[in-house]
């Protein structure tokens, strides 16, 4: 399955992309330590940003599939960019979970977490950490 996305420069670094099968839109930005005005979301925010929501979504499929309460689940995620060449380096990764989930339940929720289409689809270079806590 494919699908498309559709992007226009704007002016200033700022880009507009259409997700065509929905039609909804987003702006990025550049940062402001690379030459942006770090107005909304990089390119690379993006990237990291779909990493927590990727990881949430797929504990979410199992927690559907097995009747798992997850209500309250967030996440957190902190990207580091390293230089020459300009890249994300670090990807430290925070999901909050429900305290009441059992230790296994904890165990396969972990598991399933961590095999997300973006954290596969990332740069072995990238370092990717990632914490799981169990506090709502």
């Amino acid at each position: 399955m494919s699908v498309i996305i559709e992007g226009a420069y704007l002016e200033k670094k700022k880009c507009r992309l259409i997700h065509t099968p929905s039609g909804n839109e987003l702006i990025t930005d550049a940062p402001k330590d690379n030459y942006g005005e770090g107005s909304t979301f990089s390119p690379t925010d993006l990237v990291a940003g779909a990493l927590g929501a990727c990881m949430m979504t797929i504990v979410a499929i199992v927690g559907e599939r097995d009747g798992i309460d997850l209500s309250g689940m967030t996440m957190r995620v902190e990207k580091e960019m390293t230089g020459q060449p300009r890249r994300i380096g670090r990807l430290h990764t925070v999901l909050h979970l429900p305290r009441t989930l059992a230790e296994p339940v904890r165990r396969k929720l972990e598991r399933a977490a961590v095999t997300c289409p973006v954290h596969h689809s990332l740069s072995p270079e990238t370092e990717i950490d990632v914490q799981f806590l169990y506090d709502v």
